[in-house]
Order: structure tokens, then sequence, then C-alpha cells
């Protein structure tokens, strides 16, 4: 159960993550605190009920998404195995830049060895233990350090405590950006999929299902928030925060040296970690379509991570690629979370098992306004593509 919540919490924890909560706190202050709450809670309401609904029906998200409508599992498992491959590149990139702020090697070397290790986790015979303790290891590790950088800027949390609840600016924007990172694309299955994989399904199992959902979402949200408070400690000293990489500056205006190294330490927790989710996730969905693929799913992941650190290597990270990616990403929740509310209806998906009504009804709201944002991205960002 703790695995799944972790595999779900290190996979959304990523490079992205810790720029995204950094720019943010940067724009917003302590009015980003009300953001925070507000994704938490869209979150909690997504994740429960994919997870519940993929317990009670004993099948992956993709296998659901076909018996609604014939073909759609597929359309699912290519924009989510796209997804997760180009945001896989970011994640190669972003251990790597962590392995160059520890020990000074150079990002590209960095990257290699860190797809070495993601490799070997898949090699050993208990691979999905190994994974499940590798992701609870760095899990800890990042918040500990996170906890001790927040500790260190003296964050006016008062502040941060009145504005959560009475803002000075709400931004949908950046609430959606969070939903969409937390919970969006390969991240929505992760730990739903852990969960089956384990042997944990059934309607005797959905009251640990349901924790371990919510477990998932509360550990990013610790990480979140002290990520939250360590900026705005910085921040309301007046300091500068470098543009070129914010989290970087933040870690060392926050504690020198040793806290650029600490940075390093939690950029490639939160980067290997998520290398791991991203291609454990995306091989999930295709794994399922034969027995073939089935039997060799841990090859098919080496392949997956041995061919995001290509990319990354001989390419770099294709900027477009990743917003164009970055913009379906945010549609792949509200069709995956819609297609398991209509298979929670339906008996021979779920059998006898009926769904709260207010699962039902918080897992519409979610679809409806990750639909429109998502929406509203995908043809903000179509144009940049063309220049």
């Amino acid at each position: 159960m703790l695995g799944a919540a972790f595999l779900m919490a290190t996979s959304a924890i990523g490079p992205g993550f810790l720029t995204q909560t950094t720019v943010f706190t940067q724009n917003l202050a302590a009015s980003f605190g009300f953001v925070i709450l507000i994704s938490i809670i869209l979150d909690i309401f997504a994740q429960t009920n994919v997870w519940r609904i993929i317990a009670v029906s004993e099948k992956r998200g993709q296998e659901i998404a076909n018996m609604v409508f014939p073909g759609l599992g597929y359309v699912l498992a290519i924009l989510i195995v796209i997804g997760g491959l180009a945001f896989n590149i970011g994640n190669i990139a972003g251990a790597g830049l962590g392995l160059n702020a520890i020990t000074g090697i150079s990002p590209t070397a960095g990257a290699a060895i860190s797809a070495v290790i993601a490799v070997l986790i898949f090699v050993v015979k208990e691979a999905g233990k190994a994974m499940d303790r590798f992701t609870q290891i760095a899990g800890f590790v990042m918040i500990g350090l996170m906890l001790y950088v927040a500790a260190t800027t003296s964050p006016p949390v008062g502040e941060a405590v009145v504005k959560t609840f009475a803002p000075d600016k709400i931004d949908i924007i950046a609430i959606v950006t969070l939903v969409g990172g937390t919970v969006g694309g390969y991240i929505t299955f992760a730990g739903g999929h852990r969960l089956l994989d384990a042997g944990v399904k059934g309607i005797d199992s959905l009251p640990q299902v349901t924790k371990s959902s919510v477990t998932g979402i509360l550990i990013t949200s610790v990480m979140r928030i002290a990520l939250f408070l360590a900026v705005l400690g910085v921040v309301s000293k007046g300091l500068q925060i470098d543009p070129a990489n914010p989290p970087a500056s933040v870690f060392q205006l926050a504690a020198g040296n040793v806290g650029y190294k600490i940075f390093g330490i939690v950029m490639w927790s939160a980067a290997i970690t998520s290398v791991v989710g991203a291609a454990y996730t995306s091989v999930s969905f295709i794994q399922t379509f034969s027995e073939k693929l089935n039997k060799n799913s841990n090859w098919i992941i080496i392949g997956f991570i041995i061919i995001s650190t290509l990319s990354f290597v001989l390419i770099g990270k294709p900027v477009k690629v990743l917003l164009l990616v970055g913009a379906i990403n945010g549609l792949i929740l509200p069709i995956a979370l819609g297609t398991l509310l209509v298979a929670a209806y339906k008996k021979s998906i779920v059998g006898e098992y009926k769904h709260p009504l207010w699962l039902t009804i918080s897992g519409v709201l979610v679809v409806i306004v990750m639909a429109l944002m998502g929406g509203y991205t995908l043809i903000d960002q179509l144009p940049q593509l063309f220049k």
C-alpha cells in the first residue's frame, strides 16, 4: 500500500514539480498557499475515483476504457506512452543536473549513470518490491531535506496560513498546472496499476485502496508545502532568485554551498523516481495488449528508459515536443477520469459495486474544470509549435 502511494507521489515530484512550485511561489507569494489547498482537494477527488474503480473492476485503465468504448483504451495508451516518453527525457535531464550539482560531473554523464541505476531496479527478480523500496527511501530523503531547507529560511508561516484561506489573488492557470502535474497523464494510473500488480483488488480492498490514494496525495503535498515555505522565506527577505535555475537558486540562498548540494540530492531523487514511475506506468498501459508484451514487460520498461536517455544525450530536451505533450497531458486526466466514471455505473465492469454519489459529483467537477482549462492550454500552446 505504501509502495503504491510513494510510486504515485514520487512520480509527481519531478524536475517540473520543483520548478513550477518555485516560480509560482515567486509570483504569488503567500497566496500560493490557496492554489496548493485547492489542488490538493481536486487531486484527492481525482485519485480516489480512479484507484477505487480500477480496484473494483480488477482491470487496468486501458482495459476499462476499451470496455466503455471500443478502441478508446488504445487511444489512451498511445497518449500516455507518448507523454511518458517525452516527459522521461526531461526526468533523465533532471537526474543528470542533480548529479552535476552533487559531484560536478557533466549532466550527460549524470544522466547516463542515473539511467543505469533505474535499469538495475527492473533487472532484479523482485522488480516490484525493489521499485517500492527505492521510491520510499528516495521519498523520505527528499521530504526530510526539504523540511530542513524550509526551516533555514524562516518563512512567514502565519501569513502563509492566512493567505491560504484568504488569498490576495487567485491564479486558475496555476491550479490547473499543479493538478495536471500531480495527477495528470501517466501519474493518474501509477498507484492504481501498482496495486493491481501487487494483488490488491476487489470490493474488500477498497478501504485500503482509498487510504493509499489519499496518502499518495498527502506525501506529494508535504513536499509541495515545504518547498513553498522555503521559497517564501527567501522571497520575503527580498533575495533575488536566479531565473536560469529557480529551485537551485532557492536552496543556495537558503543554505549556501551546502544548500546547493542538498538541491542536487533532492533534484536527483525527484528525477530518478519519476524516471522509474513514468517507465513502469507507461509500459503498464500496453502490456495487456498481448501475452508476449505482458511476459516481457520488465525488458520493455528497460528499453523505455534507454530510449529516453539516448534521446536526451543525442538530441537534448526537445522544447516544442515537451510543450505539445504538456498540453496533451492536461487533457488525459479528464478523458481518463471521465471514462472511469462512466465505467463505475456499468455492471459488466464493476459488478454490484455502488460508486458513492459524492465521489461521482466531485469527479465530474474535476473532469469539467480540467477539460476546459486543458483545452485552453492546448489552444494556447499550438501556435508556438509552428513558430
